[in-house]
């Protein structure tokens, strides 16, 4: 089969592989669609760990092909999403309950290999059933889903509450979607692209602010500002230093602040100690998809989340090493790398 292989950092290209055999406790799926994130970029470029070779992609959805003999409840010709972040379930952070930060995490797509292929062989444990008229691109909408289902959590936006979504990608535009759905009654967005700051306002954005044009800090929270003294909660979307920087002095005394962007490994940032304690904030980081997956699944099958409008295009896999290569094009949000794509 046809797959797209990290083969060292800055190397990734569409390699011929035989196609695997799903073992006693494992579903093969054949693949629909993958999402792009902005994670393979970092992998490729060595910014997040990784065990290459490998194959990339772990926002996969697809169409299961074979079982093992063990697996129950899944059966051939169901519609899936693979949750890729597979825990132990021994050490003392799975026995507490933070699977998420289990100290033996492997990951498909980034530890064992992924969803840019024809086929994927998961556990059973990480496949969650979709509606067989579900349209399979926006199966692969799960995972970034998740993942913002738990900054969501942790942030615990409350109905009334104002918000503030730094970062206008897929997480941050997924992420203003949820506070609409949570009851958040401001929702502010700040990105420099006009195209993403629209899209914001039709999915629930009540104002957005174009920082290269403005002060995010004064437009937001100074006197004159959208919330004068700043938001309940802000949500960093982008994973740069600027916007984690603003993050701090948007939110509000007592305020929660949630890192949610992925920045390259070594990268710091400044902030004032003094500031975090007098004004009380709390700072958290979200990491990945603890038991959000099936949740988020739902959530796409009721159809509350607009999917459509956040693909910007579908490639085959010959494109997907070129796509992963390069940067995300002006005003794309995701792409989609479909394997039955010519």
């Amino acid at each position: 089969m046809r797959a797209v292989r990290l083969e060292a950092v800055g190397s990734v290209g569409l390699r011929e592989v035989d196609k695997p055999v799903a073992g006693p406790q494992d579903v093969l799926v054949r693949i629909e669609a993958c999402g792009v994130c902005g994670t393979d970029r970092h992998l490729l470029h060595g910014e997040f760990p990784s065990s290459p070779p490998v194959t990339l992609g772990h926002e996969f959805c697809g169409i299961v092909e074979a079982v093992g003999e063990a697996v129950s409840g899944i059966a051939v010709g169901d519609r899936v999403t693979g949750d890729p972040n597979i825990f132990c379930g021994r050490c003392s952070h799975c026995r507490a309950g933070r699977v998420n930060l289990c100290s033996n995490l492997r990951a498909i797509g980034i530890h064992r290999d992924g969803g840019f292929a024809d086929f994927v062989v998961m556990p059973q444990s990480q496949a969650f059933l979709l509606p067989a008229d579900l349209k399979p691109t926006h199966g692969a909408f799960c995972e970034p889903l998740a993942c913002c289902l738990h900054a969501v959590d942790l942030a615990g936006i409350r109905p009334g509450a104002s918000v503030v979504v730094l970062g206008g990608g897929v997480i941050g535009l997924l992420t203003v979607q949820l506070a609409r759905l949570a009851g958040a009654a401001t929702i502010i967005l700040s990105t420099r692209q006009a195209s993403r700051r629209a899209l914001a306002e039709e999915l629930g954005a009540t104002a957005t602010v174009d920082p290269s044009a403005v002060d995010p800090i004064e437009a937001i929270a100074g006197p004159a500002g959208l919330v004068p003294g700043g938001v309940d909660v802000v949500l960093e979307c982008a994973g740069v230093s600027d916007t984690v920087e603003q993050s701090m002095r948007l939110a509000k005394p007592g305020g929660t602040v949630v890192i949610v962007g992925v920045m390259p490994q070594g990268v710091k940032v400044p902030f004032e100690p003094f500031d975090v304690l007098f004004r009380e904030l709390k700072v958290l980081g979200s990491f990945i998809n603890p038991f959000t997956h099936r949740r988020a699944a739902d959530l796409v099958a009721s159809r509350a989340i607009e999917i459509d409008k956040l693909i910007s295009r579908q490639v085959g896999l010959e494109e997907a090493p070129s796509v992963i290569a390069n940067p995300a094009a002006p005003g794309e949000v995701k792409v989609l790398v479909v394997p039955g794509r010519s």
